[in-house]
């Protein structure tokens, strides 16, 4: 019992004003495969990479609402200032700018200064945290930075964070100047990308090989829980900047521009909290959606399409209930690559291009979109999607031909014929011809299994799969324990370089391990150019070598839809606006309760 009245006073006021209190808002969305950590140094996967993007600033981002995309400050006072000869560039970050509260820094207020920039860009040269964008950065030829880190490789030694580099300078607290070996046109762009998550010092010492699991950043989001594969919660970040909400209205989505209308000059996050489950199976995914569970559901699952939207819009029974269909390019590239290291795919001889060639010549790209995409892709020629600088969409090439008798051809040819009349194949020193396919267990991979399953038994060829998670498959390509994989590689910024990479030498993104001298020079050319059509060339010349070479069999360009719930506002999306929750808001009023 309360010992006086004033306590139950107290008690009754308490629960009024509850009573009253706006419910929080709560996203809530499933992720289609699990996370690996969050550290932005040495996440590669799409899953963790968005959620990083929301705990961490980078210096540069892309407006949410900007199409086609825009770069803009996110940090930064201004776009960085570059010289004439595009070999300088100066990066100047907004005083007042603070990191979440953590116990790495000891009870105090941190604020994001150019130290961190520099800590930052850094750690990817550092051999300790094994950075999967490292490559990105060498090009970028940062003065003393590649020599240092051979160093440090050769001798074994700590890398020395207080070594004096003339690549990155900090020029006072708030300014960092970064000189490269050769023209840079386009560096701003990947000072946009989420491996540029700018970390404090303090934090990665503390937490060390932990750093995985305890992001601390200065963007509008911090992680408050986090289930491994399976839950991931994020709340407002207390320290977040002063942001307020300016998005242009879109021209061609009335019920979108009057959302935007209507949230002009609200204070950044407008929502609360984030909640995010991992559900890799389709169907459980798309039918929570379907019972109200989640708000949004990124990728509508393709065996979903022809329901939910018939001829590429919204299905009349979902409009009627307020739900919005989303569409757009990711600029993507589905692809099954050969590893070139392998004994019997790989090589650059005639004999193991014809067999890689025969290989993409049976597989029947049209089936794939037809029954497994379910018209939600077309066909690719190369590695550039549409959307990317470098695309042509005049080029017909290999990728996209289906000749099963110009494959038997070409195996005949080249000796791989059936020696001993079992109605397979062997190779032409007449060892036993048997390819090994890793995949996924969930159901789309099988499906896209039996289609290759098929090619290959049509060319007589034997070919075994090989099934395990997402992770454990990234984990085996990244060491080259795999013969062939197949995986969709989204661009990270708007420019065809970007998939190109996928071929290139040192690149690590490029899982086929593919090392042409004529194709590595090529794109270190074209990295240096500036934009314009001898640039154009150069990429195009250099997706033909690509073609012809066969290290990845590229397959699809992909469309995706998002479905949006009635009480989700000012939701749009683009592959390169990673940190937009932000900028939506819910109308909790028509938000059902979040399921217990």
């Amino acid at each position: 019992m309360w010992k006086n009245a004033a306590g139950a006073l107290a008690l009754a006021l308490f629960i009024v004003g509850c009573a009253h209190a706006e419910p929080a808002k709560v996203l809530r969305y499933a992720a289609r495969a699990a996370e690996t950590g969050f550290d932005p140094a040495q996440v590669t996967d799409k899953y963790s990479r968005d959620v990083c993007a929301n705990i961490f600033d980078t210096p540069l981002h892309f407006d949410a609402l900007d199409r086609p995309v825009r770069l803009v400050p996110a940090v930064l006072t201004a776009l960085p200032e570059q010289s004439e000869d595009d070999t300088r560039h100066i990066f100047r970050i907004k005083p007042g700018i603070y990191f979440a509260d953590d116990a790495a820094f000891k009870g105090a207020k941190r604020e994001l200064t150019g130290a961190d920039l520099v800590y930052t860009l850094l750690r990817h040269f550092d051999p300790r945290w094994k950075s999967g964008h490292l490559f990105k950065l060498e090009a970028m030829d940062l003065l003393g930075l590649n020599a240092y880190r051979k160093k440090v490789l050769a001798e074994r030694i700590p890398f020395d964070y207080s070594h004096p580099f003339e690549g990155v300078v900090l020029k006072d607290r708030y300014t960092v100047e970064i000189h490269t070996g050769h023209p840079e046109p386009r560096l701003g762009l990947y000072f946009a990308d989420p491996m540029m998550g700018l970390v404090a010092r303090e934090v990665v010492e503390f937490y060390g090989d932990r750093i995985m699991a305890h992001p601390v950043g200065t963007n509008a989001w911090r992680l408050v829980e986090w289930r491994r594969s399976s839950r991931m919660v994020l709340e407002k970040n207390p320290n977040f900047r002063e942001t307020y909400y300016a998005e242009k209205p879109p021209a061609d989505d009335p019920v979108l521009a009057a959302q935007v209308r209507a949230l002009q000059g609200r204070r950044l996050p407008l929502i609360d909290r984030v909640e995010i489950s991992v559900i890799e199976e389709n169907q459980p995914r798309y039918l929570s959606f379907l019972r109200k569970e989640f708000d949004l559901l990124e990728e509508l699952p393709n065996d979903f399409a022809p329901q939910a939207i018939p001829h590429d819009r919204i299905a009349a029974s979902l409009a009627k209930s307020g739900m919005r269909a989303v569409r757009y390019s990711r600029s993507d590239v589905t692809l099954s690559y050969f590893n070139m290291e392998d004994p019997v795919v790989g090589g650059y001889t005639p004999q193991r291009v014809a067999l890689r060639r025969a290989i993409s010549l049976a597989y029947d790209v049209s089936k794939q979109i037809r029954v497994v995409r379910r018209g939600q892709a077309v066909p690719a020629q190369g590695l550039i999607a549409d959307g990317l600088s470098g695309y042509d969409a005049g080029v017909r090439t290999l990728n996209s031909q289906h000749d099963l008798p110009a494959a038997k051809a070409l195996l005949d040819l080249y000796g791989y014929v059936d020696r001993d009349g079992d109605g397979w194949r062997e190779q032409p020193d007449g060892k036993p011809l048997v390819l090994e396919v890793w995949t996924q267990p969930e159901d789309q991979f099988r499906q896209l299994a039996e289609i290759w399953q098929k090619a290959f038994d049509a060319l007589g060829v034997k070919v075994k799969f090989r099934f395990a998670k997402f992770p454990d498959n990234l984990k085996a390509a990244n060491a080259g324990r795999l013969q062939m994989w197949s995986l969709a590689w989204s661009a990270d910024v708007p420019d065809g370089e970007n998939l190109l990479a996928l071929a290139y030498g040192p690149s690590f993104s490029n899982k086929a391990r593919f090392r042409l001298p004529e194709f590595d020079a090529l794109f270190e050319r074209l990295h240096r150019m500036p934009d314009g059509p001898q640039r154009l060339a150069a990429m195009q010349r250099a997706q033909a070598l690509v073609v012809a070479y066969m290290p990845y069999r590229a397959e699809v360009h992909r469309q995706f839809t998002d479905l949006v719930q009635p009480w989700l506002l000012g939701f749009s999306r683009s592959s390169y606006v990673r940190d937009y929750w932000s900028y939506v808001d819910i109308d909790t009023a028509r938000q059902p309760r979040t399921p217990q």
